[in-house]
């Protein structure tokens, strides 16, 4: 079913239709969902268009820098370019500004490298990380996501949340979870916000222990810090100890949030 055929089935007010807009959205929303990068023929059929329609749209996105062409099989793939504008929004760069110099010293306090989520569209994104001096260790780059019930930082971030924010969020998780999974996931996040921290084997890489704590904002979590604890042969904090220590940064970083807002 094509784009025109949905909207006329859901009852969208034509008043409130930008056809060109619509067309640049939906290009970008599919790329941002597929992890290959796509044929324009593959855009066309995913979104019931036609090449005429496309085919401007997806070299004005190019030439804008929003997407890009790969060498490797002519298809096209988002660049980082939405992600840097999120980025330049005043409310995100303070947030980054106040955490950075505290996430060099947890980095070094603790021997392991740390980073800062975000919630987007129920995924945690990374916007910022610090790497440790140590020789040995393990991060996670700018940029990196998955979906909220996947990671430990996004259990953070819906633990403290209220609950029409969760109910919103829900709606955007894919794959969709079951009654059962989804009632274990609530309850799971219930009693983060009730230990103020998650300490939980990662889901991803063998033998890291995922250590997060929500950074606070107006009472709900802005941002979540996250260690991903290696644990090694030479004397460093226990697993233990460093959640504490990831607790105790997140809570100055929000303690210097409300600090910079009362000052707004």
């Amino acid at each position: 079913m094509s784009k025109d055929e949905q909207d006329k089935t859901s009852g969208v007010d034509p008043r409130y239709r930008a056809p060109a807009l619509e067309k640049g959205l939906d290009i970008l929303e599919l790329l941002a969902a597929e992890p290959r990068p796509m044929t324009l023929t593959t855009i066309v059929n995913s979104l019931g268009r036609s090449h005429g329609e496309l085919f401007r749209m997806v070299q004005v996105l190019e030439h804008r820098g929003y997407i890009e062409q790969d060498g490797s099989n002519d298809g096209y793939r988002l660049t980082d370019r939405l992600f840097s504008l999120g980025m330049q929004q005043p409310r995100t760069k303070n947030l980054i500004e106040v955490a950075l110099p505290v996430m060099r010293e947890l980095a070094a306090s603790v021997c392991q490298s740390c980073h800062l989520a975000l919630h987007t569209r129920g995924e945690m994104v990374v916007v910022a990380r610090m790497e440790s001096g140590e020789q040995l260790g393990f991060s996670v780059r700018v940029g990196y996501r998955r979906p909220l019930m996947q990671a430990a930082s996004g259990a953070v971030l819906y633990a403290f949340q209220p609950d029409d924010v969760r109910q919103r969020w829900e709606a955007f998780f894919d794959p969709k979870p079951d009654a059962d999974e989804l009632a274990a996931f609530r309850a799971h996040a219930d009693g983060i916000r009730e230990r103020h921290v998650e300490l939980t084997p990662s889901k991803f890489v063998a033998g890291v222990t995922d250590i997060s704590a929500p950074v606070m904002r107006g009472g709900i979590a802005a941002a979540a810090l996250t260690v991903p604890y290696l644990k090694k042969l030479q004397a460093s904090p226990s697993a233990k100890d460093t959640a504490l220590l990831v607790r105790q940064a997140a809570d100055r970083i929000s303690d210097q949030l409300v600090e910079g807002d009362s000052r707004v």
